[in-house]
């Protein structure tokens, strides 16, 4: 077996390690457990660091499972938060735990008869029907008040919010995540749970209770919280969070996402993200240290996690139509780019609205009268006759020619680009 805590420390991804961690996975086969919010019917990049360690977590011959927390996400968990999260209904609840399977399966191996398949388990299972005056009696008794209150995630809690205080149904939430460890130590077998750092002070709680119930040995580990390397938030872009579903995000915006990731983050990024292993990673990053301009690590990085999370026709989609806006894309490679890529590669261009009762329109009054893309017909032929007009990313040589239908792209647009550059967009209504 290969070592799982050395093939996390080398890249990067342990924050905290409880003591006897290493020696207990050494032992031989275990099982470990990343606890995930339902909150969306999609995981984001943010989540990708926790699944990332159960894959390697069961590469590495270990049994991975992934709790998708419906009932403590009725809840909210105080860590790291203001205020309180809203609370979710069964319905939504159930749909996003759908999604989430889903993209999990990308990542873990669910359905095979290996010993160490992925489960997901639910806690909402073994939550529902537990009574509160059960729970208090059986589980509140064994952590004090004095021992939640003392953790980190609870005292800045308080400290941030000393108006609004936090209510009790939030204080709560580390014995039932707690709860949780317990309950898949007695009926999984599972030993050890995962977290980001904000998490450790929960996770420890879990292990505490399994010591004070029932005599046994739990472990933690938890990664750091990812930031760039200018400090600012991981995963986020001015249009919000970056998603696995490629209806929320597109491949395309995911693929360029890690595309533009700064040299000193893609060096970090490259470990975490990616399986590929410690010399093919130190050579990429020496490599690119030699010639930082052509961006080598990044496309690599873009590479792995666009396939990796899309699959590689996807991820040659997304190269194709990145190479669309540096003038190396060919009209067949645009035509074969779908709606939602198309629109998420040229939607911020200039954009212009014609009637497509006006089609059948000269190339010169498109230019220069239908639209402003050229100040005058006598520029737009200048232009024309330099070879300086594409449609479709097809040049355009013939000042009489007519835009018709079949310029039409998807139904509705086409594509004008002056010189190498600039480039505009004629939406038909």
């Amino acid at each position: 077996m290969k070592n799982f805590v050395e093939e996390l420390r080398w890249r990067g991804m342990i924050q905290d390690i409880m003591p006897g961690t290493e020696e207990k996975l050494a032992e031989g086969p275990k099982a470990a457990y990343v606890g995930i919010d339902p909150t969306a019917d999609s995981l984001h990049i943010g989540h990708l660091v926790s699944v990332m360690i159960l894959k390697h977590f069961q590469e590495c011959g270990h049994k991975p499972i992934a709790l998708v927390g419906c009932a403590t996400c009725m809840i909210g968990d105080p860590s790291m938060k203001s205020h309180e999260r809203n609370i979710l209904d069964e319905q939504t609840l159930a749909h996003n735990v759908a999604g989430i399977k889903a993209q999990l399966s990308r990542f873990l191996d669910f359905d095979s008869d290996a010993p160490n398949h992925a489960e997901l388990v639910n806690n909402y299972d073994w939550m529902k029907d537990y009574t509160f005056l059960n729970f208090i009696r059986d589980i509140g008794k064994h952590i004090t008040v004095n021992y939640m209150m003392a953790k980190d995630s609870v005292k800045k809690r308080l400290s941030r919010d000393s108006s609004e205080g936090m209510s009790f149904t939030e204080f709560s939430y580390q014995l039932l995540q707690g709860y949780d460890f317990l309950w898949l130590y007695r009926n999984k077998g599972c030993v050890l749970q995962f977290g980001g750092s904000d998490q450790w002070g929960n996770i420890t709680t879990g292990s505490e209770l399994i010591r004070r119930m029932d005599g046994g040995e739990a472990f933690a580990l938890t990664c750091p919280l990812i930031r760039k390397a200018d400090g600012t938030k991981f995963g986020k872009t001015e249009k919000g969070s970056i998603w696995l579903d490629p209806e929320k995000t597109s491949p395309y915006e995911f693929y360029q996402f890690w595309m533009n990731v700064t040299d000193e983050d893609a060096e970090s990024y490259i470990k975490i993200f990616t399986l590929l292993d410690q010399p093919t990673v130190e050579a990429a990053i020496a490599a690119h240290r030699e010639a930082p301009e052509r961006r080598e690590l990044q496309k690599l990085l873009a590479r792995e996690v666009t396939v990796m999370v899309h699959g590689q026709k996807e991820y040659e989609n997304a190269v194709a139509a990145s190479e669309m806006l540096f003038g190396r894309g060919t009209a067949e490679a645009l035509k074969a780019l779908d709606e939602k890529t198309f629109l998420a590669v040229f939607g911020g261009v200039p954009n212009y609205t014609l009637s497509r009762s006006e089609l059948a329109v000269g190339l010169l009054d498109l230019l220069a009268v239908k639209t402003d893309i050229l100040p005058s017909k006598g520029e737009a032929r200048k232009m024309v006759q330099g070879g300086g007009i594409s449609i479709n990313k097809e040049k355009m040589s013939d000042i009489n020619a007519v835009v018709d239908e079949s310029f039409v792209l998807d139904g509705k647009y086409i594509l004008v680009q002056k010189g190498k550059k600039n480039y505009y967009l004629i939406t038909l209504s």
